[in-house]
């Protein structure tokens, strides 16, 4: 493994254990074994060091989320509602797994305020997360490429923003967070409540 992958895998391990904003590079060289020097060389700056590692741990948890939304579960295909209690039951679960993980990147949220290149970093990667969360829910008709992108955008924001809200409230207080049920009934009173206004 060559100084580069030693630095990430020492930032990453930074960031769980200290946060983003107390986080020193000298800190990230005791983890990794490196040196200053290093950091400068393969990554420009210790907070570009950070935003990759913590880009490259939120794939990773990205990878694990695909997963757990592919699984065809034990609900037969008939019943939509229990397949949505049961993917977000599994996707629920993974929260528990990866607590360091969203906890350190609510953090960086709140740092991206004040560091461009960790916004830009951030934006570019929730785009691609909502993309995949509308597709892996919908399928999207074929005949209007316009309709279909703005429909990702929508449905993509909606789920994210479920997503991150579940996650958020998990982190502060899991035995109060909503479950996998609570998720599906809530969007089922939601979706009753749309109903009545068409």
């Amino acid at each position: 493994m060559g100084h580069r992958e030693e630095l990430l895998d020492g930032a990453a391990q930074c960031l769980y254990d200290k946060g983003f904003g107390r986080t020193t590079a000298r800190d990230v060289v005791a983890a990794s074994g490196t040196n200053l020097a290093s950091i400068g060389y393969h990554f420009g700056s210790k907070d570009a060091l950070l935003t990759e590692a913590l880009l490259r741990a939120t794939s990773a948890w990205g990878e694990e989320l695909d997963r757990a939304l592919a699984e065809p579960g034990t609900t037969p295909a008939t019943d939509p509602d229990r397949r949505v209690e049961d993917t977000w039951s599994r996707v629920i679960g993974l929260f528990s797994t990866q607590r360091r993980l969203w906890a350190t990147h609510v953090e960086a949220l709140a740092q991206a305020e004040r560091l461009p290149e960790l916004r830009a970093k951030l934006a570019e990667a929730q785009r691609e997360v909502r993309e995949g969360l509308a597709l892996t829910f919908h399928t999207l008709p074929d005949d209007d490429p316009e309709a279909a992108d703005r429909r990702v955008h929508v449905l993509g924001a909606v789920y994210q923003a479920l997503l991150t809200g579940v996650m958020v409230q998990w982190m502060l207080d899991p035995d109060t967070a909503p479950t996998g049920v609570d998720v599906a009934e809530g969007l089922r009173a939601i979706a009753e409540r749309a109903d009545a206004f068409a």
